[in-house]
């Protein structure tokens, strides 16, 4: 699904192209980026638009400006994203990674439910699910160690849900709603934050022992498709120092 077309507004394609150089580690910190003006000549975009992007970019906090110099590239990790965040990306290009990132680590096995799962998938605790894991990494280490659990009997729908491996075709919830016919149509997120515990380090490749002691996001987001039914509960738990943020039009 690379090959989609991209709706995006100039700006934001400008913005998202460089956002990949940074996080990727193509563009080290400290480097500058093209003027507005060669910005608007490269591109073919308005120096409004090429202002915009770049605009964009420092409020990410990717870069900053300096004045009499230009825009210089900064070193800081990216943040995580949401499970509606990731849906909205898996829709659009057909990958949940967000600017920068890999994802490896992918396991899956079929577990009963515990209460607090069994609870967001409205099923019986001990019932069994499926668990899907991976870890979300980019240049800087984990960004996010990222869970979702499904009920056991899209299995008997999409087999390669419990398979320990990537998807393919598409993301999980674009794979039941083809194979059920039910579009997904609601979403429910939450956002905390908690001390890492010991299960937590172990989860993101830490030594319980010298974790650090700080605060770390911890998400979840359930989908529901158009008869009501609960397909999917993800839970996703970001790395230390990690951060979350999200971006939206408001209206005039």
């Amino acid at each position: 699904m690379a090959d989609q077309a991209d709706n995006r507004a100039p700006y934001a394609q400008i913005a998202a192209h460089y956002a990949e150089l940074i996080t990727s580690g193509d563009l080290q910190p400290g480097t500058l980026l093209p003027s507005i003006k060669n910005l608007s000549q490269e591109w073919n975009v308005s120096t409004a638009t090429a202002e915009k992007a770049l605009r964009k970019l420092r409020n990410e906090g990717l870069v900053r400006g300096i004045h009499g110099i230009g825009t210089e590239v900064l070193d800081r990790p990216a943040p995580m994203s949401s499970g509606s965040q990731r849906q909205d990306r898996g829709h659009r290009t057909g990958s949940s990674w967000g600017t920068g990132e890999r994802s490896d680590s992918h396991q899956a096995s079929v577990v009963p439910a515990p209460a607090d799962v069994a609870q967001a998938l409205d099923v019986k605790p001990g019932s069994n699910v499926i668990r899907r894991s991976r870890v979300y990494r980019d240049r800087h280490g984990i960004v996010a160690h990222s869970t979702s659990w499904i009920p056991a009997r899209f299995e008997e729908l999409v087999p390669q849900l419990a398979k320990s491996a990537r998807l393919t075709g598409g993301t999980s919830l674009q794979l039941i709603a083809q194979a059920t016919g039910r579009p997904i149509t609601h979403r429910f997120d939450t956002a905390s934050a908690r001390f890492l515990t010991p299960e937590d380090a172990q989860l993101l490749g830490l030594d319980p022992t010298t974790a650090p002691y700080e605060p770390v996001v911890v998400m979840t987001a359930k989908f529901v498709d158009s008869e009501g039914i609960v397909v999917e509960y993800g839970v996703d738990l970001g790395g230390p120092g990690r951060t979350w943020q999200t971006e939206s039009e408001v209206a005039q």
